[in-house]
């Protein structure tokens, strides 16, 4: 049995709780700023985590967990790593140990989703699925507890009865777990259901491990003092909140809550800093508006098409400048360090014609982009259709593609953050080069219009919508990642 390297005090605590598409890298460190002791990660899965590669990311500071689509499943960094708790969803021993020992040296603890009823998490047999398997239950945190250095605990919701509430919690002690987290609600009930007190107190009565109070936001908690009353009412050691530090994380501030205005343009430096998926940075702050959604600037964030667009929403267009003339200063150090992983998608790039251009997106129209423009150029032209090699960086994860057409090699000499977007850049040095019509606003394309757009980018979020093939699509070369010399497809581009 391994000993336990680093010990996590669950007693007197406040905690950021676990939740989906919000506990991302930006909160997780605006709820540290603002007070949080313990910060939880989104529930991820032990299939998907598996599939990841640990990847420190050098221009961001980060480790980031990578899955063979280039998604960043995970993303953490030093300041958070002694109080990040990396919750996952599993319903099998081996793979949550599998998945434990991947990402244990990188926070602070390991928890199981056992209390979220929702269908993605039970349809696997994880989350709530888990309250009706003790057997299961006791087989998966026996085997963390005895095969990882770090603290496990798990997160649960109450039973049909006390009694059997109490039955299965005292099981779940028995594995030796550090702390337990009790969301005060039965597995079939709602936000809109009242929390049960009156059952976290008796589970908290009946252990001897530290007990973490969740379900109180909105009934109980508002601001910071109900955590304390919260605490006493359920007689636990700790409160985890999850709704209420959604809408404004400064929840956990002695001092009371800030103005959300000023909370919102702090997480927004912190997902411009730390290079979040503009989908998700969105999100979050529509989570936050709420009832101000239809205010001018909800609808300016609403209309919000990338990270530049919500920064100049919020009065931080500088910011944004600022930061990515900083990242791209800190990224060309780095390649100037390592000139051998700098790459290039074309190994003979004599003939191939450059131009330093990358896809604004505000700059076409939504129905046309370039690639769509070069396709129809080409058809009507009788050649074959565009093809694109594309390439990604080691370093830094960038991409770079290269379309041939009647034979001549295109490419933009900008990398770009996703696959799509080198393909859009690596388009228009082509239809620039031949002086065609690239789809701009102001622009004439007639016969373009009744076709359907491709979007150029998608939210890394949550899984891949399936979207049509464009019948160029059907011409492209596998993606290669650079230094690998593998050859692998991006599911859902």
């Amino acid at each position: 049995m391994l000993v336990n390297s680093f010990s996590l005090c669950y007693h007197n605590k406040l905690i950021l709780a676990p939740m989906v598409r919000v506990g991302t890298l930006p909160m997780r460190l605006l709820a540290l700023d603002y007070g949080a002791d313990i910060v939880y990660c989104e529930e991820l899965i032990d299939l998907k985590m598996l599939q990841c590669k640990r990847v420190v990311n050098e221009v961001l500071s980060t480790v980031d967990f990578v899955a063979p689509d280039d998604r960043v499943v995970f993303r953490t960094c030093k300041r958070e790593q002694s109080r990040v708790i990396f919750q996952m969803g599993t319903s099998d021993a081996e793979r949550a140990l599998a998945v434990a020992r991947l990402v244990e040296n990188d926070v602070a603890g390991i928890d199981v989703n056992m209390g979220c009823p929702k269908e993605y998490s039970t349809k696997g047999g994880m989350g709530a699925a888990l309250l009706s398997d003790p057997d299961k239950i006791e087989k998966i945190l026996s085997t963390l507890v005895k095969g990882t250095h770090r603290p496990v605990t798990c997160k649960i919701r109450i039973l049909s009865s006390l009694e059997d509430t109490l039955s299965l919690v005292k099981r779940i002690e028995r594995t030796g777990i550090a702390a337990i987290a009790v969301h005060g609600r039965k597995r079939e009930e709602r936000p809109q259901h009242p929390v049960s007190c009156e059952a976290i107190k008796a589970i908290a009565e009946t252990l001897s491990i530290p007990v973490i109070a969740n379900g109180g936001s909105h009934d109980h908690i508002q601001e910071y003092l109900d955590i304390e009353d919260f605490r006493q009412a359920t007689a636990a050691s700790s409160v985890m909140v999850a709704r209420a530090a959604m809408w404004n994380p400064s929840i956990f501030l002695k001092e009371g809550l800030r103005p959300l205005e000023e909370v919102m343009q702090k997480y927004i430096r912190y997902a411009v800093q730390y290079d979040n998926h503009y989908t998700n940075t969105k999100y979050c702050l529509c989570q936050m508006l709420r009832e101000q959604l239809e205010s001018p600037q909800g609808k300016l964030l609403h209309a919000a098409q990338s990270s530049q667009e919500i920064c100049e929403a919020f009065g931080l267009g500088a910011f944004y400048e600022e930061t990515t003339r900083e990242l791209d200063a800190r990224r060309a150090e780095l390649l100037a360090r390592t000139p051998e992983e700098a790459g290039d998608p074309a190994q003979d790039t004599s003939d191939v014609i450059k131009m330093a251009v990358k896809f604004d997106r505000r700059a076409y129209s939504p129905q046309i982009t370039p690639k769509m423009c070069l396709l129809e150029w080409c058809r009507r032209e009788k050649l074959a259709q565009p093809v694109y090699e594309t390439v990604q960086r080691p370093l830094d994860r960038l991409f770079c593609s290269v379309v041939t057409v009647a034979e001549q090699k295109y490419q933009s000499t900008l990398w770009d953050k996703s696959k799509k977007l080198a393909e859009q850049a690596a388009a228009i040095v082509c239809l620039r080069s031949q002086g065609l019509p690239e789809g701009r606003l102001g622009e004439v394309s007639t016969s373009l219009h009744k076709r359907k757009w491709e979007a150029p980018d998608q939210d890394p979020g949550g899984p891949r919508a399936q979207e049509p093939a464009m019948p160029g699509e059907l011409c492209k070369k596998p993606f290669v990642a650079l230094g690998s010399g593998k050859e692998s497809s991006l599911e859902g581009w």
